[in-house]
C-alpha cells in the first residue's frame, strides 16, 4: 500500500524517492561546505533538521530556514488572487526557525516570474507584508527573477514561483532539537488553517485533474469555493511560540508539520516515540481530497497535515500553560498524544490504526 501511495504522488508530480535520491547525492557535496567554517559561522546542527543554526558571537546564534510556497501558485494563478500567497511563503519560513527555539526577525524573498506584471507583483507584496507583520519580522531584501523561457503556469504571462529565506536569533545554549524529550510527556497538536502549503500537487490531481472540477466550484461543507479553500493561507504559529518561550515555559520539542505529516515529530534528536490518540477531525478540505482522489489513509497522513500544523511536546505539569496561550491567539490546541520510549522513533496513530517508521505510514 505504501508503494502504491508513493507511485501516486509521483504520477501526480511529486517521485518522493527520486527526490531523496537526488537530494543525498546533492548533499554528499554541499554537506562538505560545513567543514569550511570555524568558530564563527561554524554550523551547529547537522543539515535536515527545520532550521540550522550558525555561530555569530560568542553565545549567540543566527537561526536559517529557507522554503517556498510550491505548487500552491498555480492555484492562485486559476482563481487569479494573488494577495495571500505571500503569507504562505513567510509562513513556511518561520514556522521552521521557530522549532530551533529561535526568534524570527528578518527574511529575504525570491520571486522568478515569468512577466513581471506590475499589478501582479504588488498584489504578492502585500502577502508579503502581511505576513511580516504576523510574524513581527522585517523583510530585508530579495530578488525578482525574470525567466520567461524557464517559468510557466496555469495561466500564461502569470507563471512564478515564491521563495524565502529566513533568519532568527537565539543563544547558543538554548537551541531545542528535542534532545531533552523524555517518556511520558505530552504532544500537543495546535490547529492549522487548513491545507497549508504542502500536498497541493495531490490535491490538483485528485479535484482539479482526475475529476475535472472548477476552482470556482462552491463546496457547502468549506462555505466556499475549492479554490478559496486552498488558497487559505498558512497559519503562522510565531506569536504563540515565541509567548510561550519568553515566558518560561519548559518546551521539549517544536515540530512544523508540513509534509510527511506528524512523521515531524520523529526528527527530534531524542531515541522516543510517539503515540497520537486524541487527533480533531480534519477539516473538510481533506475529506473532499480523500475522495476525490481515492486516497489511503496511509498517504493523506504522509502528504498532508490533517488538521494539525505544528506540535509542541511538553511536561504535564506545563500542558495547560501552553493550551491557554495558545487559544489567545484564536487558534485551538488540544491534547493529541503522549511519549514512549523507543529507539526507532515511532509514531503511531491509534484512530487511524496507523504505525510511522521510516519516513512512512503503516497500517497496523
Amino acid at each position: 500500500m505504501v508503494k502504491k501511495a508513493i507511485e501516486r504522488y509521483a504520477q501526480a508530480g511529486v517521485d518522493m524517492n527520486r527526490a531523496e535520491e537526488g537530494v543525498k547525492r546533492l548533499l554528499k557535496w554541499v554537506g562538505r561546505s560545513i567543514k569550511l567554517r570555524k568558530d564563527t559561522g561554524s554550523s551547529q546542527l547537522n543539515i535536515g533538521y527545520f532550521a540550522n543554526v550558525i555561530k555569530i558571537a560568542p553565545g549567540l546564534g543566527l537561526a536559517l530556514s529557507t522554503d517556498g510556497v510550491g505548487t500552491k501558485v498555480l492555484v492562485a494563478q486559476m482563481v487569479g488572487k494573488y494577495d495571500t500567497i505571500g503569507i504562505d511563503c513567510i509562513a513556511m519560513n518561520v514556522n521552521d526557525v521557530i522549532c530551533v527555539g529561535a526568534e524570527p526577525i528578518a527574511m529575504l524573498d525570491y520571486i522568478a516570474i515569468e512577466d513581471p506584471k506590475p499589478d501582479l507583483l504588488e498584489e504578492i507584496g502585500k502577502g508579503l507584508y502581511k505576513g511580516a507583520e504576523i510574524a513581527n519580522i522585517s523583510i530585508v531584501g530579495g530578488e525578482v527573477s525574470q525567466m520567461k523561457e524557464v517559468i510557466k503556469g496555469e495561466k500564461k504571462g502569470y507563471g512564478l514561483d515564491l521563495v524565502g529565506l529566513c533568519v532568527g536569533i537565539i543563544p547558543l545554549n538554548k537551541i531545542n532539537v528535542g534532545q531533552d524529550v523524555k517518556e511520558n510527556e505530552v504532544v500537543i497538536g495546535l490547529r492549522s488553517s487548513g491545507i497549508h502549503s504542502n500536498g497541493l500537487t495531490l490535491a490538483r490531481n485528485a479535484i482539479f485533474t482526475k475529476n475535472k472540477i472548477k476552482a470556482d466550484k462552491y463546496f457547502p461543507e468549506l462555505k466556499k469555493t475549492i479554490g478559496e479553500e486552498l488558497l487559505t493561507p498558512t497559519h503562522i504559529y510565531v506569536r504563540e511560540v515565541m509567548e510561550i518561550l519568553k515566558k518560561g515555559i519548559r518546551v521539549k520539542t517544536l515540530s512544523n508539520i508540513t509534509s510527511d505529516g506528524l512523521l515531524n515529530l520523529a526528527r527530534s534528536k531524542a531515541k522516543i516515540g510517539y503515540i497520537i490518540d486524541n487527533l480533531p477531525d480534519p477539516q473538510p478540505v481533506f475529506n473532499l481530497i480523500q475522495d476525490y482522489g481515492k486516497i489511503s489513509d496511509e498517504e493523506m497522513y504522509k502528504v498532508f497535515n490533517m488538521g494539525i500544523g505544528f506540535c509542541i511536546v511538553a511536561p504535564e505539569r506545563d500542558t495547560d500553560k501552553v493550551i491557554k496561550i495558545v487559544k489567545k491567539y484564536k487558534i485551538d490546541a488540544q491534547r493529541i498524544g503522549y511519549t514512549v520510549k523507543d529507539k526507532d522513533k515511532k509514531v503511531l496513530i491509534k484512530q487511524k490504526n496507523l504505525i510511522g517508521r521510516d519516513n512512512n505510514f503503516f497500517k497496523v
